[in-house]
């Protein structure tokens, strides 16, 4: 787990060296500090002595001079290394993430993403500050501190030991508590994330019902839940701090009674009392910050755990040991394919799949909502893989493709169209990153998208607004399929991807594909039989099953799913003419 953390020092590990070398420099000046002011006490104050005063006066001045630089060169390496550290590790968590299949990520959920490439990179980066600084700091100074002041009086110096195994005691009781409900609290984030996420993302739909109360309320409730949870832990980790104040002043109250009667007995110097009682700060200042660092470790040992999660997860779908790269045509063949989320196959959504597409046939695809049509064309660029059967396109298996090879051959457009924020051109480059305007202006013409982009008044230069909310639903549907088409792609899927355009728009777009794109296999899930009836074939889906395959004039005469389809939308069309 922390090997995989470690790796994304990268090339910071200079500065993650630094630090502590900076840091050993500044803790040892520190504890030659309370030597030179007892020097300074004996042998120049209460000697008398001017010359020894201004002797170990200026050693105290270049002393507290050279420490200070060392503090704040070590501040500076430990800021740069563990920012570097964060930069890297989101760095890292994000490329897994591409990796991802779709499986994987309906395994952590989107929120719960975020939560993990923020506040939990951010808790982990505030740890790995304080191990490269304070966790060494720490220890050193409390080892030479003791070492001192053992050389001063080791009689003295034996109060120290009784402090530690009561700090030990309470810091043990607080992890122990205090893990769990961290643990708990970060769930929780990622429960609140996905909240903030679906009220943004739908905050049309929550003014347009008024449920701006229940959203409220349900925010409100998560909120509290991170507040109680919080207000416990924190309750809990308090008693660190009085437990440290009690142990700072026994340990003061102790040795200013001994030391007393020390200096009365001649077996001890004022100069010698004054260090020990710095040596003492030293010491139990050195034990707060071990505390501290603890704490920081119970938070972070949680983000940590939910990264490592992230870096060791193993993407279902992987490229084979020799993956073909080229995809020599259109052609698609389902053998027997069968298809779950979860790999059971007592919970198969498609079952029993044979069915051939030759290159640059149009096929339709219809069927109820939950037939699975999304899923059955979504095994074809392998964003699932078959959990039983074969797949092949242009003759070969799609687990023999690489990855990259595959899906450029495949160009889709899903039911959730999605523009990113930047430009038209930008969008639409993401089909063709080398993309000419010429090439651009050509793919929204045929996606029936040139005519509305030209009135926009900086045409395709227009600037789109983060997931495309300057434009209407039909006009984002267009630009989705012209990107897909800027691709020229083998295969060409429209996943319900014209249901927001008006049927004339939609019969043009049907047109260019077969004037423009004959070699391009086509397969267009929709719900308007308008849509595929002029298809080569058309699948009829049914509960994961194929009901049947044909031409539009086939299946209106022997399957009852698309008569009562086809017959429902005819007579929804008559309707609304005569009203």
């Amino acid at each position: 787990m922390l090997k995989n953390l470690l790796n994304c020092v990268g090339e910071y590990k200079r500065p993650s060296l630094l630090a502590p070398l900076t840091v050993t420099m500044e803790v040892i000046l520190e504890v030659l500090i309370p030597l030179l002011m007892a020097a300074l006490i004996d042998r120049g104050i209460e000697a008398g002595n001017m010359s020894q005063i201004l002797f170990y006066g200026v050693l105290l001045v270049l002393a507290a001079m050279a420490s200070l630089s060392m503090g704040a060169l070590s501040g500076n390496f430990a800021a740069v290394a563990s920012a570097g550290f964060a930069k890297n590790l989101r760095r890292k968590m994000f490329y897994k993430v591409q990796d991802f299949s779709f499986t994987n990520i309906d395994r952590f959920s989107t929120s719960s993403l975020v939560t993990r490439l923020t506040t939990d990179v951010t808790n982990v980066q505030n740890a790995y500050q304080m191990v490269i600084r304070i966790a060494v700091r720490a220890p050193i100074m409390l080892i030479s501190a003791f070492v001192m002041s053992c050389s001063i009086n080791p009689r003295l110096a034996l109060i120290f030991l009784g402090v530690i195994p009561v700090l030990a005691c309470v810091l043990g009781v607080i992890i122990k508590i205090a893990h769990p409900i961290f643990m708990r609290v970060f769930k929780t984030y990622d429960h609140l994330n996905n909240v903030v996420q679906e009220n943004v993302h739908g905050i049309r739909v929550v003014k347009s019902f008024v449920r701006e109360d229940f959203e409220e309320e349900k925010f409100k409730e998560i909120s509290g839940s991170i507040y109680r949870d919080f207000n416990k832990v924190e309750k809990i980790m308090a008693f660190n701090g009085p437990t440290m104040q009690a142990c700072v002043y026994t340990c003061m109250l102790l040795i200013s009674w001994f030391g007393a009667h020390m200096i009365v007995s001649n077996t001890l110097t004022t100069g010698e009392l004054t260090s020990m009682f710095t040596y003492i700060m030293q010491i139990l200042m050195s034990l707060m910050m071990l505390s501290m660092i603890f704490v920081m470790i119970i938070m972070s040992r949680a983000s940590v755990e939910r990264i490592s999660e992230v870096l060791t997860e193993e993407p279902d779908i992987q490229d084979s040991a020799s993956p073909v790269m080229q995809v020599p045509d259109g052609d698609i063949c389902f053998d027997h394919v069968s298809f779950s989320y979860s790999k059971d196959m007592e919970k198969l959504c498609l079952k029993d799949i044979s069915l051939h597409i030759r290159s640059g046939e149009t096929v339709g695809i219809i069927g109820g909502t939950g037939s699975s049509k999304s899923t059955l064309v979504q095994l074809i660029p392998r964003l699932y893989d078959v959990t039983a059967g074969r797949l092949t396109v242009g003759g070969i298996d799609v687990r023999e493709y690489d990855l990259k090879a595959l899906r450029d051959a495949v160009s889709m457009v899903l039911q959730k169209n999605e523009l990113f924020s930047g430009t038209i051109k930008d969008n639409l480059r993401w089909g063709n990153e080398s993309a000419t305007d010429e090439e651009m202006v050509h793919a929204c013409r045929l996606a029936q998208a040139d005519e509305f982009v030209r009135t926009f008044p900086d045409g395709y230069d227009t600037h789109i607004e983060q997931g495309g909310s300057n434009v209407s639903g039909g006009q984002k549907q267009r630009l989705c399929i012209a990107r897909a088409l800027l691709k020229k792609p083998k295969i060409l899927i429209l996943d319900d991807s014209t249901s927001a355009v008006d049927t004339r728009t939609d019969a043009l777009i049907q047109k260019a594909f077969a004037e423009e794109i004959p070699d391009t296999t086509k397969l267009i899930i929709a719900q308007r039989i308008s849509s595929v009836q002029n298809a080569d074939k058309i699948v009829v889906l049914d509960n994961g099953q194929i009901s049947a395959v044909g031409t539009h004039e086939e299946l209106l005469g022997t399957n009852h799913i698309y008569q009562e389809v086809y017959y429902s939308q005819v007579k929804g069309e008559s309707d609304n003419a005569q009203s």
